[in-house]
Parts: structure tokens; C-alpha cells; sequence
């Protein structure tokens, strides 16, 4: 800012009042102050102005993986948040590993961001507690987390329960479940949805047509279910990644899917989705976490986000 104002022949706080864009400069002083600031290449001290305010102006965010559509439309969502605030998104995938979550959050805090976006792949969080208590701000998004925090969901059960009666509706009694591993929250709650339409049906819950696992695997699962001798006669998947394994394991029963996933409008015959607004969970969290950086006090809040039933590709489920 020194060599600034000497070139343009003005004062340090005259440099300081234009680079911060505050009043009492001229514009024909604003102008020569601008030009030399293009020809120096000057650039402002971001984090050292930041510091001075208390504030590092970014935060953390750790999703299951970035290169999972549904993910990279939350971190996005995030991103567009943060910057209408002023702020950067640092992020980072956790592969559903809860070691490695810990080893990002923590690093995340290490350079100070302002709070924290987390996709929890395990549900201890009691690390947590000392940065909070230092004053980050924390909202745990698509499933809960092991503390009392701000938390933004999906209706799992609920968006399962849908799909599922949907299928019963098409005059289906044999239904398969492929869903993820067991102990993830929006695989154990999509679960719990599919029982429960089945039982409002008064349908009997068959363990064997039930299959948790890798989303690879799932194809072969559903393979076995068709080979034996009262297979289902319609199946319905737990997430996008679990649809497409079975897309790709070629026969196939009719389907709905838990989340739309991209080319399914190019499907013949089509399938119907229980759509989720990934987009609209990372803008709800990012907005709760900016309220919480701006001083709003009170109760962790839990926001439920609906889902909706789309039909996708070329035609409606067949009955």
C-alpha cells in the first residue's frame, strides 16, 4: 500500500480508503489511485484483514465424495451460500470412513474456519465438543450427527414409504430392498420406510428379498433374488448409486429409486425416483450455519426436507 501511494502521489489512509471502498476520496484521486494499484499489481492482505475482524471468512465442509452427483450438488449449493456472505469452502471427501471425517474436521479447525458443514459417516462427534465450545458453529446435513447441533435431513422413511406403496399400488406384493450397508442413517431410515409401506399394505416383511451392502454388489443381489423360486416382481432401490448398479446388471423387475440420478430421463422402459433436492439440503444448511456465524442463539434446529415422486425416462412404471 506504501509503494501504491507513492505512485499515485496520495496519502497511505487515501490508499486504504479506496481499496476498502470506504467514503472521502475524490474521483478524479479514486481514479489515479486505481491505475496505480493495475500497474503495481497490488492486491489486498485477505487473511490478515480477516484476523483483524475475528474471522477467517471460510468454512469447512465434509461430504461422503465429491464425485457422487448428489454430493457435489450440496457442496454447490454450499459454495454459493458462502460466497454471497463473503466467504471461501474448504472441502473434503470422508469415503464414509469416521477416522478420516476426524482428520478433516480437525484439520479444517487447525486453520480456523468459521464453522462447519459435516456429512457424518459415523455418529461420534464427542471431538467436536472443545471447537464448539472455542465458538465454531457446526450443522450436520443429510444425516444427523452424535451432538446437539443444527441438522438438515431428507424425509427418508417417508420418501421410501411413497415409493414403495407406489409399487403395492401397481398391484406388486413381492417387492425387493437393495439398499447401502447397514448402519448408514439414510439406508437403516429408507429401510424402515419399506417396512412400514408393506405393513400399512398388510403385507408380510420377507427378510429374504432385503439386501444392505456395497451399491456394487447390488446387482448380484438382486440376480440371486430373480433365481429363486418366488422371486420379486418388483424392486426397490435405496440410493442413486444402488439404482445404477442394478440398471447396468441388465434384468431387471420394475423399479423405483431412492434419488434421480443423470441420463435416467434416457431410460426405455422408465423408472420412477423419489427425488430429493440435494441442492436445496446444502443451501438450507449453509444459510442455518451463516445465521449461527451472525449471532443468532437459540435450540439446535432440525429441518426435515419433503421428497417428491418422479417418473423418469420413457413412460410410467408398468404395472
Amino acid at each position: 500500500m506504501k509503494d501504491v501511494a507513492a505512485a499515485a502521489g496520495v496519502a497511505l489512509k487515501t490508499v486504504s480508503r479506496v481499496v476498502n471502498g470506504e467514503p472521502g476520496v475524490s474521483p478524479e484521486t479514486g481514479e489515479r489511485v486505481a491505475a496505480a494499484i493495475e500497474r503495481l499489481g497490488y492486491r489486498r492482505n485477505e487473511s490478515a484483514r480477516v484476523l483483524r475482524r475475528g474471522r477467517t471468512a471460510t468454512v469447512g465442509l465434509v461430504i461422503e465424495d465429491v464425485a457422487d452427483p448428489f454430493y457435489s450438488e450440496i457442496s454447490r449449493a454450499v459454495e454459493d451460500v458462502a460466497l454471497r456472505h463473503g466467504s471461501l469452502v474448504l472441502s473434503g471427501s470422508s469415503g464414509e470412513d469416521p477416522r478420516r471425517e476426524r482428520e478433516l474436521v480437525l484439520a479444517f479447525c487447525a486453520r480456523r474456519v468459521d464453522g462447519l458443514i459435516i456429512v457424518p459417516a459415523g455418529s461420534g462427534h464427542d471431538y467436536l465438543r472443545p471447537e464448539l465450545d472455542a465458538g465454531v458453529a457446526a450443522v450436520f446435513a443429510d444425516r444427523p450427527g452424535g451432538l446437539e447441533a443444527d441438522t438438515v435431513l431428507c424425509d427418508n422413511v417417508g420418501g421410501a414409504r411413497t415409493g414403495v406403496a407406489h409399487l403395492i399400488g401397481h398391484g406388486h406384493r413381492r417387492i425387493a430392498f437393495l439398499g447401502d450397508r447397514r448402519g448408514i442413517f439414510t439406508a437403516d431410515e429408507r429401510l424402515r420406510g419399506y417396512r412400514r409401506a408393506l405393513a400399512e399394505a398388510g403385507l408380510p416383511a420377507d427378510e429374504s428379498l432385503v439386501a444392505l451392502g456395497p451399491p456394487e454388489e447390488a446387482g448380484a443381489a438382486l440376480e440371486r433374488m430373480l433365481a429363486a423360486p418366488d422371486p420379486p416382481t418388483a424392486v426397490f432401490t435405496g440410493n442413486g448409486r444402488v439404482t445404477v448398479a442394478v440398471l447396468r446388471a441388465g434384468r431387471r423387475p420394475p423399479l423405483v429409486g431412492f434419488d434421480d440420478f443423470e441420463l435416467a430421463d434416457l431410460l426405455t422402459p422408465g423408472v420412477t425416483v423419489v427425488a430429493q433436492d440435494p441442492a436445496g439440503l446444502g443451501r438450507t444448511a449453509a444459510e442455518l450455519l451463516f445465521r449461527r456465524l451472525a449471532g443468532e442463539t437459540g435450540p439446535a434446529e432440525r429441518i426435515e426436507l419433503p421428497t417428491r415422486l418422479v417418473p423418469r425416462g420413457s413412460g410410467e412404471l408398468p404395472p
